[in-house]
């Protein structure tokens, strides 16, 4: 198949792991570590996208230690950053050009209500290009945090 005739919903990564809204960067950056991804979908309690939060905006952000990082809520990062997305009918090639005009290396996909329902990075367009389509046409999988990291401070010693 040609590469100009394909579609976002081709060739998107279907399974995502996101961040709730009202999390903390310290569980985001924890999120992002464990599941080996540069991009993390923020997305509401009824799984609307907020925001995609990549590693250099966490650490450009990053200010204070474990403590003022797991009380802040990460939605506030998102603050003033443009968010380009597309939707699953979109072509490949128009997926690419709002990401180069954007300057950003990913896009979130939206569905119906404003719905995360994928993620077209960088590295999905190159598995285009060489061929390497899975085309899988399965429901959309959208894992979120279920856990909560809590920073465990030293005692200091009794005076």
């Amino acid at each position: 198949m040609d590469v100009r005739e394909l579609t976002v919903a081709q060739v998107m990564s279907r399974t995502l792991v996101a961040v709730d809204s009202e999390e903390s960067p310290l569980l985001a950056w924890e999120i992002m570590r464990r599941a080996g991804v540069h991009h993390l979908p923020v997305v509401d309690r009824r799984g609307c996208l907020r925001g995609v939060l990549t590693r250099e905006d966490l650490t450009a952000r990053w200010s204070g230690g474990p403590a003022e990082q797991s009380h802040l809520p990460v939605h506030t990062l998102l603050a003033g950053h443009r968010c380009p997305h597309t939707t699953l009918d979109a072509s490949l090639a128009y997926a690419a050009a709002v990401m180069v005009s954007a300057g950003v290396d990913a896009i979130p996909i939206l569905g119906e209500s404003n719905r995360l329902v994928g993620m077209v990075t960088a590295t999905d367009v190159m598995r285009a290009v060489a061929g390497h389509i899975t085309g899988e046409d399965g429901s959309p999988e959208l894992m979120t945090g279920v856990f909560r990291l809590v920073p465990v401070l030293p005692r200091l010693p009794a005076e």
